[in-house]
């Protein structure tokens, strides 16, 4: 293992274990619910969102081969699109699928990952919105398995607290 995958699984696994509390004791009924009285994003968009991320952290380490895009996912869950109230279960997947797509595309990207040379996490990334933040496919990796999911987690957290539900 490199010495940057080094740095960088720990981190990603704690967020996937922290990713698995939160679902505890949600019930697949109010998976896709807002709270009341709170413009917020509930656990079925955090976790779709989230399960479209690892398809493009293994662009970008260079696994293509790994890649399953879905397009429904990639509609429901882009950047910008919109978190809606979903009470009947009619524009969001059931939370079985959306929390197994996104455990089992997080898993194919961490072991891609575990992989990964330290040449290939240290090329530089041109050309793009992120590149003075993010230039490197390392530095995009680090985002990509911690801060961003982690963000996007923190939504959950406070929404169990919104829905009545105790701390994961």
């Amino acid at each position: 293992m490199s010495d940057a995958v080094s740095s960088i699984l720990p981190g990603a696994k704690l967020v996937q274990a922290n990713a698995q509390a939160l679902l505890k004791d949600v019930p697949p009924a109010q998976f896709a619910r807002q709270a009341r009285g709170v413009q917020s994003n509930h656990p079925a968009w955090v976790y779709g969102h989230l399960a479209i991320y690892p398809d493009r952290c293994l662009e970008l380490i260079g696994r293509k081969e790994l890649i399953r895009p879905d397009e429904r996912f990639t509609a429901l869950f882009a950047n910008k699109s919109a978190c809606v109230d979903d009470p009947d279960g009619k524009t969001y997947p059931a939370m079985e699928e959306i929390t197994s797509r996104f455990f089992s595309r997080t898993d194919a990207m961490l072991g891609a990952i575990a992989e990964t040379s330290d040449e290939v996490l240290g090329r530089v990334i041109t050309g793009d919105a992120m590149a003075d933040r993010l230039p490197t496919v390392g530095s995009r990796v680090c985002f990509l398995t911690g801060a961003h999911p982690m963000s996007h987690l923190g939504q959950v957290s406070a929404w169990r607290r919104f829905m009545g539900l105790s701390s994961a």
